[in-house]
């Protein structure tokens, strides 16, 4: 793993609120807005932005902890701009601070956890 990044370094990913990303439970809409687990999708691939340039050819990254505290809508068609924040590096660990804004309005806050692993110790835990 490339040690390249230091706490307060930051990803930013620009997402637009699809249909695919409502709340639906069981083909049923529950609200047209990005649901939490859109938002948790999200959240991750924002931080593993960073393991995308971390990582040697030998490893991946998996994600370890996920938390998320969603304060505000953000409906079909708006702009999201979600900005991951390394809060520590220890070892194969990151963990990363998450912020999701439209505009100036806080969509959601809350914090990844990922970890380093060779190819191979990956490929045994899934199998």
């Amino acid at each position: 793993m490339k040690l390249i990044f230091k706490p307060g370094d930051q990803k930013v990913y620009h997402k637009t609120v699809t249909e695919a990303d409502v709340a639906t439970f069981h083909n049923e809409v529950l609200h047209r807005v990005y649901s939490t687990f859109a938002l948790a999708r999200d959240f991750e691939w924002s931080s593993r932005l960073f393991f995308l340039e971390m990582k040697e050819t030998h490893e991946e990254g998996v994600g370890t902890s996920l938390r998320i505290e969603h304060r505000s809508p953000a409906r079909v068609g708006e702009a999201v701009m979600i900005t991951a924040t390394v809060e520590s590096i220890k070892g194969n660990e990151l963990i990363c601070n998450i912020e999701a804004r439209c505009g100036d309005r806080l969509i959601a806050t809350g914090k990844t956890g990922q970890k380093m692993l060779s190819l191979e110790k990956v490929n045994s835990l899934f199998r």
